[in-house]
């Protein structure tokens, strides 16, 4: 994780044991409730996904220690839980597949009254399709699935479109998220990118295995890495995390868009598992992350778009951020994408195309 804006937008003190977040010239004093010194919390998130001062800024304010680990795609998180949680309090599923983790047991519900900062969730995140009630997760970010490439690599083409990056001459790697991939195929074959029609889900497969001759590799949520390292000319990312690269770059080499076709829109979550070891503190670090400069605090740092709807409009949220299309989509631009729902029914059709699909292309 790169810290993308070092002495220009978020400084953290600490003064007698409380807090004081300084984003702007805005301040917030959060304090930990008592009893809770001691004691561990185990989060499990995607990569490159927090600041990273959130976590010492959270053990220091209730003298606690956080376990920090990683995944690179939402059935690699499930699949470890479905094996048992090894002791996991936090994690971080994206909307799309809470209906199958909850089918599954795999998630605790919340109790609302002890997450006060609730209240700071913009409206259209609260009651959402995927978890009626918020029972079982808050938001935590939302953004969109996109093409990003090297400016010097492509030269003169211009890239607007996925018929574009199909039919590029050069290295592409696409992005380990089979919902969204397979999404796009279905999209732009005129499906309903939450189909349950089997031979409409196996033609996705065969388009996408079509048009990726020029695929080098799917990369594991590490493509801006990639990108960086010359590796590929042109990738399928999650927005932030490209334009993570993009603002420490301070560079005009690379360049991100959302293809004219329509892309995948998702939001992320804080969720407790279920077996979590220490679900009362993982609701405090929950309500934590929902304080607004907090949480202003944790988009800015990660170029990912805030559910918090208090802290955008108390200017919270860094203006270059807050004004990019790419970070936070227009109405208009919305309308062009879609939003995956996972079901419990279906879940194995998808996982199967993709397993056929990744064996044979990027190798």
């Amino acid at each position: 994780m790169r810290n993308l804006f070092v002495g220009l937008l978020v400084m953290c003190l600490f003064v007698l044991g409380f807090g004081v977040i300084t984003v702007g010239a805005q301040e917030v004093t959060w304090t930990c409730p008592e009893g809770f010194e001691g004691q561990e919390l185990n989060i499990f998130n995607w990569a490159t996904y927090i600041d990273e001062e959130a976590i010492p800024r959270f053990e220091e304010l209730c003298g606690v220690t956080i376990n920090y680990t990683t995944y690179s795609s939402n059935e690699e998180m499930i699949a470890r839980l479905r094996q048992g949680n090894p002791g996991f309090d936090i994690v971080v599923p994206s909307g799309a597949v809470i209906p199958v983790m909850v089918a599954d047991g795999l998630l605790e519900e919340l109790d609302g009254q002890d997450l006060p900062n609730f209240v700071h969730v913009a409206e259209q995140f609260v009651d959402p399709d995927y978890d009626p009630g918020n029972t079982y997760t808050v938001p935590y970010q939302w953004g969109t699935v996109g093409i990003a490439y090297n400016k010097n690599a492509v030269g003169d083409a211009e890239l607007t479109s996925w018929e574009d990056v199909f039919n590029y001459d050069g290295n592409v790697a696409w992005l380990e998220d089979q919902r969204a991939m397979l999404g796009v195929a279905l999209q732009i074959l005129g499906f309903d990118p939450n189909t349950h029609n089997l031979d409409e889900i196996e033609q996705a497969r065969d388009f996408l295995l079509e048009n990726g001759d020029n695929v080098v590799r799917i990369a594991e949520d590490d493509g801006q890495e990639m990108l960086l390292a010359g590796e590929a000319d042109v990738i399928v990312e999650y927005n932030g995390d490209v334009f993570q690269i993009i603002f420490e770059c301070e560079c005009d080499d690379y360049a991100f868009i959302t293809p004219e076709e329509g892309t995948n829109v998702w939001v992320d979550n804080l969720a407790i598992p279920t077996g979590a070891q220490n679900p009362e503190l993982a609701r405090v670090f929950i309500d934590y992350m929902l304080d607004p400069v907090v949480g202003a605090a944790n988009s800015n740092y990660i170029a990912y778009a805030s559910p918090n709807q208090t802290a955008i409009d108390e200017g919270l949220i860094d203006e270059e951020l807050l004004t990019n299309p790419f970070i936070y989509p227009t109405e208009e631009e919305l309308e062009k994408m879609f939003f995956i729902l996972e079901d419990p029914d279906t879940e194995q059709l998808y996982s199967d195309a993709w397993d056929e699909l990744s064996v044979l292309i990027g190798g």
